[in-house]
């Protein structure tokens, strides 16, 4: 309750946040034809992925189907250490893709790193050092060869941008109950006043840039949303505590609302539990409607959650297909070599 209290007073916040956004995404060079993206998240992890991530990035690289990446968060395992100079290694790697990349952050990389096996840091001071490293250009991605995007003023990782008729927003969602859970690494055992402001408000930015973003796909007439995050808020392999997961319900009932109000196929892409899943959460019937005490629901969205962690043994390979397809996205697992 206390956060939907202080959500509602930063909803003026978010909307300043939001207006205007650097960067344009407006061209749509791929309009009306296929678009082949890859997907990867929760990698590296630990040393022998550190040293095997160069020869998988080249593989994808080599696949010239691929136009674009999206990594959708956790950057290294939960029990290393946040460095600046582990971000800056990784930041080369990711220099590296050839394709544009679209990068938004996991909780292994800040909202965890309270931990003393992680350096015992301040989470918000990560996740600015974060943004200096990873988001030093708003408006622009990473890789070789950069994409224009329209960067959220104050939150620079969330993202919107279009291809093939699709519009695609990366929003600032990690686990850890949406960095909520109580940094225990600092000594405190329930969530700061500085924590829960901070999570309010980057939920509200969260909810206004994926408001906009469906908004953009309804003027324009996409074909439909896919909306990038790290955390995985439907984890199957548990039953979890409203500590675990209560942080997450005003970003599920923006999203139930705005994809519950579009035509098309909506797609949420994560990582987080690091086991391949594709499901339907948020459709009628689904026991997550109670646990989260959500209204209406949205049978038209397709949750997909990537490979990941020990069991990262491959990406996925993503294609937005032509018009009169049988579904709008598809999708393979594509085993990394060597």
């Amino acid at each position: 309750m206390r956060l939907t209290r202080v959500l509602a007073a930063s909803t003026v916040l978010a909307a300043l946040a939001i207006a205007p956004l650097a960067g344009s995404a407006t061209a749509d060079p791929d309009s009306r034809n296929r678009y082949t993206f890859a997907v990867i998240g929760d990698v590296p992890y630990g040393a022998d992925q550190i040293a095997a991530f160069p020869g998988w990035i080249q593989q994808i690289n080599e696949d010239r189907a691929v136009r674009s990446v999206v990594h959708v968060g956790d950057i290294k395992n939960g029990s290393s250490v946040c460095s600046d100079a582990y971000f800056d290694l990784i930041r080369a790697d990711f220099d590296t893709f050839e394709d544009p990349l679209v990068y938004t952050p996991g909780d292994n990389e800040w909202t965890d790193c309270h931990r003393v096996n992680n350096g015992a840091y301040n989470p918000l001071e990560r996740l600015d050092r974060l943004r200096s490293v990873f988001f030093d250009e708003p408006g622009r991605t990473l890789g070789e060869h950069r994409l224009h995007v329209e960067a959220q003023r104050g939150f620079p990782e969330n993202v919107v941008y279009h291809r093939a008729e699709v519009t695609f927003v990366a929003a600032n969602v990690p686990g850890s109950n949406n960095g909520l859970q109580p940094w225990s690494g600092l000594g405190n055992t329930q969530p700061t006043p500085a924590q829960v402001q901070a999570v309010a408000d980057r939920t509200a930015a969260d909810i206004a840039v994926l408001r906009k973003a469906f908004a953009e796909a309804r003027v324009r007439g996409d074909r439909g949303v896919v909306v990038m995050q790290q955390a995985d808020m439907f984890d199957p392999s548990y039953v979890p505590t409203w500590g675990d997961i209560g942080a997450f319900q005003p970003w599920i009932q923006a999203i139930i609302d705005e994809a519950s109000r579009f035509d098309g196929p909506v797609y949420l892409l994560d990582g987080d539990s690091h086991v391949y899943n594709t499901d339907k959460p948020l459709a009628a019937g689904s026991p997550w409607l109670s646990t989260y005490g959500v209204h209406g629901s949205a049978g038209n969205l397709t949750r997909v959650t990537v490979d990941g962690s020990s069991n990262n043994k491959d990406w996925l390979k993503v294609t937005v297909n032509k018009p009169g397809a049988a579904s709008l996205l598809s999708w393979t697992r594509v085993p990394y070599t060597g």
